[in-house]
């Protein structure tokens, strides 16, 4: 059977001609397909056979898989497998919207977080309303309130005769992405989404409490129970106890729906090691209101008034202090290689912002289609309806991807971007990322570049990666509806079965699971290896 190498990607006209060129020349190779297979795939030499031999992993029966592989810098295809075939992407949704971010909103994009007036000042009194106002800012912790409050502090004001306003009208009141799993929403990965958050920690889970549990010194006695940061918007309710040593562990952190207070029950033995969970909060504003009112007490400014959310600044209101995040092309790289959600979803609406002038998620989504379409990807043949891809109802090809990779090899944002991607077996955390434990002892460790992507049943792996023969390939690899727990080491063994691929040919990697191979340390599929914490990856 003959088949044309096919180029996925759509750039300049010498691109294009460069691609048909290639394709008449290799038109004449040929390739057998393994009995059953499906003869749409195209490929070149023995790559194809390596990679079905990959795919007929019995993991994969009964499941889908959609993949793609192509030249980097020709842009040619060298392997399809059901390459149209939409399938839920997972975290690989994160590649489009940060994609998208770096163009719309630049590199050096910045959020502010503002403390502004309406009133006059006499002396150290200010007669009138304090508003805090977010523009979104994920990585705004308790310190830099902290800090918002020692500058007002500094310029001498000690009260305030009216309320403190917590402006977050830059983005709509929608917390929760479309079709987000109820059951969820306490977990950290789930945060809601506000223009005026906290976070607890430098991964800058916005919108989150830390909640450590400590046992007691003795049978009977209360465990210990500490959050941070420190606040009084959450309340914990300590039903656990502390059992004897060597006993088992059944503690349980959990908040319930709408409410702030978080309960723990269950047991945890004498001398057992502190448990430790992340909780998202219900309002985030609220969150940052309190945190913020918190600092001004600690650095002696009183406020009058109570605390409002929800409404807009006056244009004429005077600035008193300011913050200003790090640059988007610095934010890259906790959102991507951790696979941060919530900073997915803050770019998105940031997005529709800067764009329209709305902060919601349609007019985010519709900007970044928009880009995707300028840079020549097929969006007729996409569903995104969030930022981060937590939601099931996104579903994507694995062609989709491949262009999108293809493309932003031209943008002049690109090393930054590409930078931000999880390293093969690189085990620090920011720079392996979700990756750093996978691939080790391969040709693709230290090699290979790619975005993660978990949920139950759905799991894929896109990015970068260079051959044997020193050329780099662009890979697509989402894979979907199946049974087992997961289906990562099938993922790895693709990429490494291209990393291994030069002039003698390639043969396929095993994927751990397979007959004779050991299944011990299959990372867990169900969720990014980032969001168990602490992190297993």
């Amino acid at each position: 059977m003959t088949r044309r190498v096919r180029s996925v990607r759509r750039g300049s006209a010498r691109a294009w001609i460069l691609s048909l060129v290639l394709g008449l020349a290799a038109a004449t190779l040929t390739w057998s397909s393994p009995a059953g297979a499906d003869t749409s795939r195209r490929t070149g030499d023995d790559l194809g056979k390596a990679i079905d031999a990959v795919l007929a992993d019995p993991r994969l029966a009964g499941g889908a898989a959609s993949v793609v592989v192509a030249d980097a810098t020709t842009g040619d295809t060298l392997y399809e497998h059901r390459p149209a075939d939409r399938l839920m992407p997972a975290s690989n949704m994160k590649l489009p919207t940060s994609a998208a971010a770096m163009e719309l909103l630049g590199p050096g994009y910045r959020f502010t977080t503002d403390v502004l007036t309406d009133g006059r000042r006499s002396g150290s009194v200010l007669t009138g309303d304090l508003y805090l106002r977010g523009t979104g800012d994920p990585t705004m912790l308790a310190k830099d309130y902290d800090r918002l409050a020692a500058d007002l502090a500094r310029s001498g004001v000690k009260r305030i005769t009216g309320r403190l306003i917590a402006d977050d009208t830059r983005f709509d009141t929608r917390r929760l992405g479309r079709s987000w799993a109820a059951d969820d929403e306490s977990v950290y990965y789930s945060a809601q989404i506000s223009p005026l958050t906290v976070a607890p920690d430098t991964d800058y889970d916005a919108g989150t409490v830390i909640v450590e549990v400590a046992p007691g010194a003795r049978a009977g006695a209360a465990p210990k129970v500490t959050v941070t940061p420190a606040n009084g918007y959450v309340r914990v309710d300590n039903r656990a106890t502390t059992v004897a040593e060597g006993g088992r562990d059944t503690l349980t952190v959990e908040r319930r729906h709408g409410r702030n207070t978080i309960t723990v029950t269950g047991d945890i033995p004498v001398g057992g090691a502190t448990a430790k969970e992340w909780v998202s909060v219900w309002e985030p504003t609220g969150y940052a209101a309190a945190v913020f009112a918190d600092a001004l007490a600690d650095h002696g400014v009183r406020i009058g008034g109570p605390t409002r959310l929800g409404l807009r600044t006056p244009r004429d209101a005077e600035r008193l202090a300011a913050h200003r995040s790090m640059p988007l092309k610095k934010l890259l790289v906790p959102f991507m290689k951790l696979s941060n959600n919530n900073h997915a979803e803050v770019l998105t609406k940031a997005i529709g912002y800067e764009t329209t002038g709305q902060g919601t998620w349609s007019a985010g989504l519709t900007a970044i289609g928009g880009y995707l379409k300028r840079t020549g990807v097929d969006t007729g043949t996409l569903r995104q309806v969030d930022g981060s891809g937590l939601s099931r109802v996104n579903t994507v090809p694995a062609r989709a991807f491949a262009e999108l990779l293809l493309s932003v090899r031209d943008e002049p944002w690109y090393a930054d971007w590409y930078a931000a991607l999880p390293v093969a077996c690189a085990p620090d955390r920011l720079t392996g990322g979700t990756l750093r434990s996978r691939m080790c002892g391969t040709a693709a460790e230290r090699n290979a570049r790619a975005k993660t992507g978990s949920l139950t049943g759905a799991s894929a792996l896109s990015g970068y990666v260079t051959d044997a023969d020193g050329r780099e390939l662009v890979y697509a690899i989402v894979l979907n509806n199946h049974l087992a727990a997961s289906v990562k080491s099938v993922e790895d063994a693709i990429v490494v079965t291209l990393a291994s691929w030069g002039g003698d040919g390639a043969d396929p990697a095993r994927p751990r699971g397979q007959r004779g191979v050991d299944r011990a340390g299959e990372p867990p599929g169900d969720l990014e290896c980032a969001w168990r914490k602490p992190a297993h990856c």
